[in-house]
């Protein structure tokens, strides 16, 4: 013996489970494809498509977590840090191209654009480096910076500029305040129920932007799908509300 021990990364890995592995990271990796499709169709003018090259890549971002755990990525590519490229897409998909399109689609009072989206992507910035980002029971802790979301809600309400311009500052401030955020995917209490309502939602949110148009706002254009993303949007903000009024009264 030479007196050194040997590197557990160092001995040898099933190959299927190495390549299942990088198949993961790569399907990670594809996040920033369907960013960059959402931004070219922001240049070229089109907001629900960039829209639903936002959904695509919220689909990635919703299942790579569950295969990765799977396929035990960090075992069987220990070199390779999985979180790290998650959170650079997801800072892409996020909040970047949200806050671009925002500014591009005059979302906000004309000379607010600028403001809006460096304000967003500013506050964003504590959000993916807060290593308290999530509780124990995997709630985020403060608004997790899911503009993309925000964007979407604007385009299905139709609001007008002010009111967005207040949400945004409303939703920034939040970052900071430790009100409690479900993560449909992660958080064990009534997953069942929160995964099928996301289903729903989600499959609502689809509907609602390839069915409008110019001159059909999504209201008008599928009217029984409006009011179900609607009613299903209430249900999480109802968890967020029983965990973080659960905190004050622990508190």
């Amino acid at each position: 013996m030479n007196g050194t021990e040997a590197d557990p990364d160092d001995h040898p890995k099933p190959k299927a489970r190495v390549a299942a592995a990088w198949a993961v990271h790569a399907f990670t990796a594809s996040g920033v494809v369907t960013g960059l499709l959402a931004i070219a169709a922001l240049i070229a003018g089109d907001l629900r498509l960039a829209l639903l090259w936002l959904g695509a890549a919220l689909i990635i971002d919703g299942f790579d977590g569950p295969m990765a755990r799977k396929v035990r990525v960090s075992e069987y590519a220990p070199r390779f840090d999985g979180a790290v490229l998650d959170l650079v897409i997801d800072y892409l998909t996020y909040t970047v191209i949200p806050a671009l399109l925002i500014y591009r689609f005059g979302m906000v009072p004309p000379g607010w654009e600028i403001p809006a989206a460096a304000f967003i992507m500013t506050t964003s910035l504590y959000c993916f480096g807060n290593r308290e980002m999530k509780t124990r029971d995997n709630y985020f802790s403060g608004f997790p910076a899911v503009w993309n979301l925000v964007v979407l809600y604007f385009f299905i309400a139709g609001s007008g500029p002010w009111l967005n311009l207040a949400v945004i500052a409303g939703l920034g401030i939040l970052t900071f305040v430790p009100l409690k955020f479900v993560h449909p995917f992660r958080v064990e209490a009534l997953r069942p129920l929160t995964l099928a309502v996301t289903a729903l939602w989600a499959g609502l949110a689809f509907w609602l932007v390839l069915a409008s148009g110019p001159g059909r706002p999504p209201a008008e254009a599928a009217p029984a799908a409006f009011w179900g993303f609607w009613a299903s949007s209430l249900y999480f903000l109802g968890l967020c509300v029983r965990r973080t009024a659960s905190d004050l009264k622990s508190g």
